[in-house]
């Protein structure tokens, strides 16, 4: 049976120095047509939390998803150079995915706050985009909990590549939130340690594997095979 490998993408593969709140930012003034005043609050959420929170703390009604969808999708896109310029793709995260992406018997994807044109805009400033199958991926648009994104792609996994009901589930990310979305959905876990978060935080979070960066991928792919072969 296949392993699906679903990667968070902010802190966890790439490094976006700031640019993500600018996208909210830039969103939030493309609907209300002024900046914020409250500060854009992310902390690995999906996208419909972060805008919610952000109208509500400037003290405004949240306006409808499609539309506030539609600013993050343009915002996304207008911010691309600017990922090219300040970001970075984190260390060891273009050979961790390069690897899983030969290995036989593993699916690469991706499970992110991010909507999906933004997931891939940021993915594709560091020419990572190829190196998964967004297809199959679960986004900040399809629900507001990042818990209830596993069953998502998993949903879209089956659908598209004929996976069975009980297909084992790998959770790569930074924050405890993506710790919690693996507890909550009974998936594995892999924490790294390449955002705010420590090792010993992500381990009191509940991970029972946290690596301190992506760079030794030949330990992160004998950690993924055993977790194929008991699962």
């Amino acid at each position: 049976m296949p392993l699906l490998i679903l990667w968070d993408i902010d802190h966890t593969l790439i490094e976006n120095s700031g640019v993500s709140k600018e996208i909210y930012a830039a969103a939030f003034a493309s609907v209300i047509g002024h900046p914020p005043h409250a500060p854009v609050r992310t902390g690995g959420r999906t996208d419909r939390a972060i805008m919610s929170d952000l109208f509500r703390r400037n003290g405004l009604a949240e306006p409808g998803w499609e539309t506030t969808r539609q600013a993050l999708t343009e915002a996304g896109a207008a911010h691309f150079e600017a990922l090219q310029s300040r970001g970075w793709a984190l260390p060891g995260a273009r050979s961790a995915l390069e690897a899983v992406d030969r290995e036989l018997g593993m699916i690469s994807s991706v499970l992110t706050g991010n909507i999906a044109p933004n997931a891939r805009v940021k993915l594709a400033a560091f020419g990572l985009d190829d190196l998964v199958n967004l297809s199959i991926g679960a986004y900040g648009a399809d629900s507001v909990d990042r818990f209830s994104l596993v069953g998502t792609a998993l949903a879209r996994a089956r659908t598209a590549l004929g996976l069975l009901g009980d297909t084992p589930v790998v959770l790569i990310g930074d924050t405890p939130r993506d710790v919690e979305a693996a507890l909550l959905t009974g998936s594995h876990v892999i924490a790294v340690a390449t955002g705010i978060h420590t090792v010993q935080e992500l381990s009191k979070a509940g991970a029972d594997h946290v690596l301190d960066d992506l760079t030794g991928t030949g330990a992160l792919l004998d950690h993924l095979r055993d977790l194929r072969a008991h699962s």
